[in-house]
């Protein structure tokens, strides 16, 4: 399948070249600044490391409301277990299936590589009808939305703003869910494990994961919780001694592999052989359908220190306990479909003294959000964690007044003779933060459609790129 709109994809490539790992954007800044520098445009870079590129507006559109483009520079940078590739140097390497444009063994990086490469064909244009436009580029939005959080008052002047960051063509968003971070310490010390111990290693691996926010609900396998019922379960069983447990890469991801290594008494070794058996043939029956193809291990590993007893004991009791997953959906009625408030158990690190737990918060009400917080650390603290919460973020509350998006759907009705959605997300958008520094810029967020964000096997639906491009223009055309 052809590649349209062309200037759009040409740009997409060239980002795809340049490596951009949240908070490691320095390559990506230098090519923004070097873009604007070649096309003569005013560029600013603020402290934080956010772009402003700005560009005059066309013969006739003097007179037109500043828009602001925006869109983040950096990625998730997540591969399949088996493949060798270095985000910090690696180009993204993408081809076409079908339909679908992916990336080879990776991520695609279209979260939201193809926002900035919609900005910059507009900039590079010299055909388009546009007011004065203002295309900010903003980092580390994944891991801590660090350029949001940093962005200047006074810096941008425009009237209305336009997120790119959204995954469904036909969908435009106008509100957003609030989070936080919960990280779960366990400190500890190694022993020698009891005499005559045995040495198992439980892996998973070919989850499907996904985006913890807009994937929450579509009840995908989460490996860290699979993990953690089998390990409580022969725990409830035997002397079961943790020696090392390593699940997940993003905080903002469901987990999809991981691997854990315990030891139990080798008479036991036959039983939890057994007992993995039966409990994964029920792992693929319980996600048949939404995760089909998890692939499951169990093998023998060489004897090690192990983790104090206590310690382990109490961590693998909290990962059962904790909420994970959707907790209700929205109460108005017109967005009723929409999950309200969730947590994802999204990362287990050991290292040495200490294994830490990452979980994630959503929900669009702030008593909400606030509440499932403090759930999932009560269930850590009542573990022995020492719990810190960070990189909390507000929502994006509806303007139901809102005159761009009057204009967005009357557009794409002309266009394409059907109703777009109007929709609010429970994910985390820049708009939120954003919104809070600028309160009177009316917003909203549109973008093609990406299955599987977050992971290797994420995917853009190429004709949605040419729909929204579409869109965008006339937009940026009509818009008074």
């Amino acid at each position: 399948m052809e590649l349209k709109p062309a200037r759009v994809f040409e740009q997409f490539a060239k980002i795809n070249q340049i490596p951009r790992p949240s908070k490691h954007e320095e390559k990506m800044i230098e090519f923004l600044k070097e873009f604007g520098k070649s096309h003569n445009l005013e560029t600013k870079v603020d402290k934080t490391g956010n772009v402003l590129i700005t560009k005059s507006a066309t013969k006739g559109m003097e007179n037109a409301p500043t828009i602001i483009l925006q869109s983040h520079i950096d990625m998730v940078c997540d591969k399949l277990v088996d493949v060798d590739f270095d985000f910090y140097n690696d180009p993204i390497q993408t081809y076409v299936d079908g339909e679908w444009l992916t990336a080879k063994g990776t991520t695609l990086g279209a979260d939201d590589g193809i926002g900035v490469a919609y900005e910059l064909a507009i900039l590079d244009s010299d055909d388009i009808e546009h007011g004065k436009i203002e295309c900010l580029f903003t980092v580390d939005e994944e891991t801590g939305l660090t350029g949001a959080f940093g962005l200047e008052p006074n810096w941008l002047t425009g009237k209305y703003l336009i997120n790119l960051d959204s995954e469904d063509e036909g969908q435009i968003f106008v509100s957003c869910a609030g989070g936080v971070t919960t990280d779960n310490l366990f400190k500890y010390k190694r022993e020698e494990a009891p005499a005559g111990y045995f040495f198992m290693e439980a892996s998973v691996k070919g989850f499907i994961g996904g985006h913890s926010g807009d994937d929450i609900n579509k009840k995908r396998a989460n490996a860290i919780k699979v993990l953690g019922r089998f390990l409580y379960m022969e725990q409830s069983k035997m002397d079961l001694r943790l020696v090392e447990w390593n699940s997940g890469k993003m905080d903002n991801a469901i987990p999809r592999d991981g691997k854990v290594l315990f030891a139990v008494p080798a008479a036991e070794k036959e039983n939890v052989m057994a007992d993995w058996n039966i409990f994964t043939k029920g792992i693929e029956e319980e996600y048949h359908v939404s995760d089909p193809n998890g692939v499951f291990s169990i093998e023998s590993k060489e004897a090690r220190p192990v983790v104090e007893k206590e310690v382990g004991r109490h961590l693998i009791m909290a990962i059962q306990a904790v909420d994970n997953g959707p907790l209700t959906n929205c109460q108005d009625e017109v967005i009723a479909y929409m999950v309200e408030t969730s947590s994802n158990v999204a990362v287990v690190k050991t290292e040495e003294e200490v294994i830490t737990v990452i979980a994630s918060q959503r929900s669009n009400v702030p008593s909400a959000l606030t509440n499932m917080a403090n759930t999932i650390k009560a269930c850590f603290e009542m573990a022995g964690a020492e719990v810190n919460q960070h990189d909390q973020y507000p929502g994006w509350k509806m303007n139901p007044n809102s005159k761009l998006v009057d204009v967005a759907v009357a557009e794409y009705k002309k266009l394409f003779n059907k109703e777009p959605e109007v929709l609010g997300i429970h994910a985390g958008l820049e708009c939120g933060l954003i919104s809070e520094k600028y309160p009177n810029v009316d917003m909203m967020s549109v973008g093609p459609t990406l299955r599987f964000v977050h992971t290797p096997e994420e995917r853009l639906l190429i004709p949605t790129a040419q729909m929204v491009w579409d869109h965008l223009l006339a937009i940026l055309k009509n818009i008074k």
